[in-house]
């Protein structure tokens, strides 16, 4: 077995560990769950989650082909990549946020799954044609794109983002699209790239609070940059919406809460979505508090109540969940009173 930098560097095809480095199989390597292992831990014994944390195990018909599609084309989604609780739900409804530029990001937020490394600039040449197929075959009338983030790139990968948009909107012309982005550094360029290429809803994520940003977030997010993002994507293009996203559950305060939502609401942002963090292993920052669905409720007020076209929340609600319920005003179909306490 190989080392690199003294941590041993197994073949993807190994049984990778969580937090071990592999060789992906366009020849760079990757650390499996983003966040090498800090260990060893002392045994603990498992958390205890509160009942309405509880998701059905995905499992179905509608999930079985949604899997399939996806590996036929070659195609990564974040509900795979990030771990998501609510993935048997939205697979069995036939929908499916594809993640572009790969399964490797750049970055190692501490609240992230996604595996992390330098993929020194691979991208997959057929990836718009193939989520267009996808989007085809699935005969989706909206459709999420997300992506890691691409700091090896000139651009981010912008342009290819733009080209993944254009290839869906000429195979899909009555599908809408959404697009939750990175942050492209702050570049506003890059962002007008995403921007003009004809989505309708422009998605980046402020995540955490700002006392909590760092190190929540890698040292290259910033609580600020997203706010910039943001802003400037709803002042580039007319009848544009957007969109972020604030995980509770790590230590911030109600105050806080209430600042976020006010600085997310000065950058004119139109739907904000909030739901639990959940620790994805135990090289990632622990939960500090579980949120109950009532308490998810006042927060929904507290928003709604500032000015936001709608805000998604409940404890399992994640940044594209039921995306394409957002406008129906209605916390998209999820009553929070209805879940065990």
């Amino acid at each position: 077995m190989a080392e690199l930098k003294g941590i041993p560097l197994v073949a993807e095809t190994a049984r990778t560990r969580s937090g071990e480095k592999y060789l992906t199989p366009h020849g760079f390597t990757a650390i499996r769950d983003g966040i090498k292992a800090r260990g060893p831990f002392p045994p603990a014994p498992p958390a205890r989650k509160p009942p309405w944390l509880k998701a059905p195990a995905p499992t179905g018909a509608g999930y079985r082909a949604v899997r399939a599609l996806v590996r036929e084309h070659r195609l990564a989604t974040v509900c795979e990549e990030a771990k998501c609780p609510n993935i048997g739900e939205c697979w069995n409804a036939g929908t499916a946020t594809l993640m572009l530029m790969g399964a490797v990001c750049t970055r190692a937020c501490r609240f992230c799954a996604v595996d992390t490394g330098n993929p020194h600039g691979w991208l997959d040449s057929e990836e718009p044609e193939n989520a267009a197929r996808t989007v085809e075959l699935m005969k989706l009338r909206y459709v999420v794109l997300t992506s890691v983030d691409r700091d090896d790139l000139a651009d981010g990968g912008a342009a290819h983002y733009a080209a993944c948009v254009a290839a869906i909107k000429r195979r899909n012309p009555h599908t809408a699209v959404e697009a939750l982005t990175p942050d492209f550094r702050g570049a506003l360029a890059d962002v007008a790239t995403v921007v003009d290429s004809g989505v309708e809803v422009f998605a980046q994520n402020i995540e955490a609070v700002r006392r909590l940003t760092h190190p929540v977030r890698d040292p290259r997010a910033g609580y600020e940059q997203t706010l910039g993002v943001l802003a400037y994507a709803r002042q580039r293009r007319t009848g544009l919406l957007t969109k972020s996203s604030l995980m509770l559950g790590l230590g911030e305060s109600d105050g806080e809460i209430d600042e976020t939502l006010a600085d997310l609401r000065a950058a004119r942002v139109d739907i904000v979505t909030l739901g639990q963090y959940l620790r994805p292993t135990l090289n990632h920052l622990p939960v500090e508090r579980f949120v109950s669905p009532q308490e998810f409720d006042r927060y929904r007020e507290r928003a709604l109540a500032r000015g936001f076209l709608e805000c998604v929340a409940g404890p399992l609600v994640r940044s594209s969940y039921r995306a394409e319920r957002a406008l129906a005003r209605n916390n998209a179909g999820l009553d929070n009173r209805k879940l065990s306490t």
